[in-house]
């Protein structure tokens, strides 16, 4: 079976052009080496899925006929995935957030003032 078919079978990717383009861009290895769309899989690969600043780590036990549920798809994989790399996205989506508040847009005219205004302040102390 093909990598893009694979993964999209198992469900990493909801369409096969996103697995494909996925391929194609080298988010997926096998063995350590990035792969074509039409690599084929063979049971006790190694496949290494870069999506979402993850690095998802499988082992193929098997390939299914065609694309699985949800509940099944752990029949068709060995999910080896350690937990330090989804600590390490929990740790980016925290330090992005710190900045600025998702949806808060960009800064107002009374922002931009408020921040001047810090800044000036600090400008004249330091001169006294």
């Amino acid at each position: 079976m093909r990598i893009d078919k694979y993964l999209w079978c198992t469900r990493y990717f909801k369409t096969r052009n996103q697995a494909t383009e996925a391929c194609k861009k080298g988010h997926i290895k096998i063995k350590g080496q990035i792969v074509k769309p039409a690599r084929e899989v063979y049971p006790m690969d190694e496949v290494i899925v870069r999506k979402n600043q993850i690095d998802y780590q499988l082992t193929v036990v098997d390939t299914p006929k065609s694309r699985v549920g949800a509940k099944l798809v752990d029949i068709y994989r060995k999910d080896t995935t350690p937990k330090e790399a989804f600590e390490h996205a929990e740790l980016l989506r925290n330090a992005k957030e710190h900045y600025r508040k998702k949806g808060a847009g960009r800064p107002t005219k009374k922002d931009r003032r408020d921040i001047e205004e810090y800044t000036n302040t600090d400008d004249k102390n330091s001169e006294e």
